[in-house]
């Protein structure tokens, strides 16, 4: 399965940077202006902080420019404790999907984390390249993701 790893140094406080970016308003900051997450009706006011391990949030969709479902992630969050959390889910696109994301402080800052892994529906795994390019879209992402931490917090 493939395997993205993507860490990034901040210069907020890691209680600031976990209260952020751990709710709906915070993972769609991330997220623009490239995409968007729909968020399930009862978790619109809720943090992953809230949620309990092994709670399954619901369906959320990944629209491409904030309008075009791109994909699907029907969310369960495995674990949670500290400023670190693990998301078990299948995507539309991928049969079996772990975020596992972390928030560790730092003398001058924090430092976030996330691992990605995945294993691509088979759909894509039998088209040439398909896999190499399921990940190149995964690493994007979560490159654009942590640029837009480091213009929110500063880079550390």
């Amino acid at each position: 399965m493939p395997v993205v790893v993507r860490a990034t140094d901040l210069l907020a406080d890691a209680d600031v940077v976990w209260a952020r970016v751990t709710t709906p308003a915070g993972v769609n900051d991330e997220l623009r202006p490239w995409l968007r997450m729909t968020v399930p009706r009862a978790w619109r006011h809720r943090s992953i902080a809230d949620v309990a391990p092994g709670e399954h949030v619901g369906r959320s969709w990944i629209l491409l420019l904030g309008v075009v479902p791109f994909d699907a992630d029907d969310l369960t969050i495995a674990e949670i404790g500290g400023r670190h959390f693990v998301e078990r889910s299948p995507l539309l696109s991928a049969a079996s999907w772990q975020h596992e994301r972390t928030v560790t402080p730092r003398e001058h800052g924090c430092r976030i984390e996330d691992r990605l892994t995945f294993e691509p529906r088979a759909l894509t795994v039998r088209i040439p390249g398909g896999s190499r390019l399921h990940t190149a879209v995964v690493r994007a992402i979560f490159r654009h993701r942590h640029r837009r931490l480091v213009r929110s917090f500063g880079a550390g």
